[in-house]
């Protein structure tokens, strides 16, 4: 462990928190998620809902130690048994926190996020994270925007930032930290996730499913690692993916397989670059009906 960062971690006054990202769908939260930890763990698409799960991202300086929640966003469009345990995902994960960033796009602020808004405690410290400004063209017109969404609720700090390009993010870190117990770290200094790489290799192939395929089918699939293991500086991945219907199978199978051949092509680089070795992955294709729905299919796949 770096000297450093050792003695502040022994030092009276280190801090160590939960930090819980909520949001509507596709506001940014992964990609925010990722940019701070400096590293893909929490898969991204321009699709709804590619978040299912709640993954926990550490971030340790010689201060602090960062432990931020990303959260599925909070939507009512599916009414599915999946979705239902993905909004209570998001309403237990601001219970147990210490503070909340809440992330909206710059200058729009709907329905949507207004149903978000209600479920965020007044006992925790909330931050409103206005992200995407780097996509406004009239800049003159964020500072009214944040001073209409102050008057909305009781806000500990509102700032504006860009996601993608890590635009004002150590900043943010500076408007957390204070939130934070004095306490010594829970991770180890160079641990990333509290995730198994079995569950980030599912998360890879079924991001590759939300990017690659129609608007539809994404939402009809899942991923079922039922092999990993290791040998020397191989990983060895056999996985399979649900849908719910037979004409699904086909169209993720694609002419002569080629569409599952560049999901998992795609998914085996980023899961070696992650993982920092070699990958051989099989995936293949499985129709079970209703897996949605089910409460204990969805209990063996990890949804809690």
């Amino acid at each position: 462990m770096n000297a450093e960062i050792k003695n502040s971690m022994d030092a009276k006054h280190f801090r160590t928190g939960y930090i819980a990202i909520v949001g509507r769908p596709n506001v940014g939260k992964s990609t925010l998620l990722n940019h701070l930890i400096q590293q893909k763990i929490s898969i991204t698409s321009k699709k709804a809902q590619t978040t299912r799960h709640r993954i926990h991202g550490i971030l340790t300086d010689t201060q602090s130690q960062f432990i931020f929640v990303d959260t599925p966003g909070f939507q009512m469009r599916y009414r599915n048994q999946l979705n239902q345990i993905m909004n209570r995902v998001v309403t237990q994960s601001v219970r147990d926190v210490d503070a909340i960033l809440f992330v909206i796009e710059a200058r729009r602020f709907d329905e949507r996020d207004e149903q978000v808004l209600k479920l965020l405690p007044t006992n925790i410290p909330v931050i409103l994270v206005i992200n995407k400004v780097d996509r406004l063209e009239k800049k003159h017109q964020l500072l009214p925007f944040m001073e209409n969404m102050a008057r909305k609720f009781g806000f500990a700090g509102i700032i504006p930032i860009s996601a993608a390009t890590g635009s004002q993010l150590p900043a943010l870190l500076e408007m957390v930290r204070p939130y934070l117990p004095e306490s010594p770290p829970l991770f180890d200094e160079d641990e990333i996730s509290d995730r198994s790489e079995r569950f980030l290799a599912a998360e890879m192939i079924r991001e590759k499913l939300f990017r690659l395929m129609g608007d539809e089918i994404p939402y009809s699939t899942s991923v079922v690692i039922d092999q990993f293991t290791i040998e020397g500086h191989l990983r060895k991945i056999f996985a399979c993916i649900l849908v719910e219907k037979a004409n699904q199978k086909a169209i993720v199978i694609g002419k002569q397989g080629e569409k599952l051949k560049l999901v998992a092509t795609q998914a085996r680089k980023d899961m070696e670059k992650l993982f920092g070795s070699k990958v051989y992955l099989e995936v293949w294709v499985k129709v079970k009906s209703g897996w949605a729905d089910d409460v204990n299919t969805l209990k063996n796949l990890g949804y809690e």
